[in-house]
């Protein structure tokens, strides 16, 4: 996740500092690699700052390490994809669908894997992605279903080649919000794993912990904002964004339940 953060905005930043020197005429051999110092030191920054931006398996992992038990029927239904016919639709709900693959394989619920993959595989496939959510990522996460860590790496770099793709061919605000889609399909199966979840020990430093993902993923989107299926996607956000807002240090019960109901309501505009 970390290289793919850095492959959206790096570019953009650079290009910028690009503009400012070429506008002046042609660049001296000495301001050219002042330009690439800038930009390697542009790029560490980068990789450094988006720690707290994990990718959706790496946030069910949380739960499955608070021994939280998987709930049946919290995940966007695999016959919602027929619901799903603009481009941005599609790939908000690939970032959904793969929040609860993460869900569904990390908890080693083999016919949920099958049917999320499938759903996934559905969308990817108009977008022209199919050949990342293959039969070989099954048969690899098969292998593995007794290695949390294993499988967080491999439904990780299955996601990276997708925003990967996205980024390589133009199409960067898609590719925001397939990461949009899944980090609150992950908050909603944190916020949804005990009806009341305020009461299980470590899910307020869960929340805390989305709560820096999700002004990350607010700075992330600005270069694009201009993009209108970014722009929408974002105002969509704003009732998650008007509760973290009003946040301290900690969570009380009513935080969680705030929480819990800002990302119910944007939930139900994206599925």
């Amino acid at each position: 996740m970390k290289r793919i953060v850095a492959l959206f905005l790096i570019p953009v930043v650079f290009a910028g500092l690009t503009c400012m020197t070429s506008c002046k005429g042609k660049k001296s051999e000495e301001q050219k690699k002042v330009d690439i110092d800038q930009y390697n030191s542009l790029e560490q920054q980068m990789e450094s700052n988006v720690d707290s931006l994990p990718t959706s398996a790496e946030v069910i992992k949380m739960l499955t390490d608070l021994e939280v038990g998987y709930i049946f029927g919290i995940s966007n239904p695999v016959e919602n994809t027929k619901r799903y016919f603009t481009r941005d639709a599609k790939a908000i709900n690939m970032g959904v669908y793969g929040a609860d693959l993460s869900y569904a394989t990390l908890y080693s619920m083999q016919q949920s894997v099958l049917d999320y993959l499938s759903a996934i595989r559905s969308l990817s496939a108009e977008l022209n992605m199919s050949q990342i959510y293959d039969e070989t990522l099954y048969d690899r996460i098969k292998q593995n279903y007794d290695y949390r860590d294993k499988l967080v790496e491999i439904l990780s770099e299955a996601f990276d080649a997708t925003y990967k793709y996205l980024s390589d061919n133009e199409q960067q605000p898609l590719a925001l919000l397939v990461v949009g889609g899944a980090w609150v399909e992950g908050m909603y199966i944190t916020t949804h794993v005990s009806e009341a979840a305020y009461n299980i020990a470590g899910i307020s430093g869960n929340l805390l912990e989305q709560k820096k993902s999700f002004e990350l993923f607010l700075d992330i989107t600005q270069p694009y904002m201009s993009d209108p299926l970014v722009a929408n996607f974002v105002n969509k956000l704003d009732p998650i964004k008007s509760v973290y807002a009003g946040l301290s240090t900690s969570l009380t019960e009513k935080d969680i339940i705030n929480i819990t109901k800002a990302i119910e309501e944007i939930r139900g505009k994206l599925i």
